[in-house]
């Protein structure tokens, strides 16, 4: 199993940055791939980013400009860093750990929120 616990989420006008982060404990050697995720008000949850353990990334396209997903093999973390963050940003951001046994582990969530 792995357990995912993000932090970083919070208050920000838009135009600001975050860093969020993604701790992954448990079976992490059997990890191929990161993801986050995140639902806003109302919405459905919708894919954001994601890094395999090749390294290779992917984001959305609304996002792509604006974040970089990162992963740090020494302290089995992975991190969303936003900038220029617009009030459509506003969600619960959720990471997810895919193993190669084909399970997905996900995390509670952080919440962040863009003022205008």
């Amino acid at each position: 199993q792995v357990q995912l616990v993000e932090s970083g989420g919070g208050l920000v006008q838009a135009g600001g940055s975050l860093r969020l982060s993604c701790a992954a404990s448990g079976s992490t050697d059997n990890i191929i791939k990161f993801g986050w995720y995140r639902q806003g008000p109302g919405k459905e949850r919708e894919f954001v980013a994601q890094m395999s353990s090749s390294g290779s990334t992917y984001y959305t396209d609304s996002v792509k400009e604006r974040c970089t997903i990162s992963r740090d093999n020494t302290e089995n973390t992975v991190d969303l860093q936003m900038n220029s963050l617009k009030t459509e940003d506003t969600a619960v951001y959720i990471c997810n750990a895919v193993m190669s046994w084909g399970v997905t582990y996900w995390g509670q969530g952080t919440q962040v929120t863009v003022s205008s």
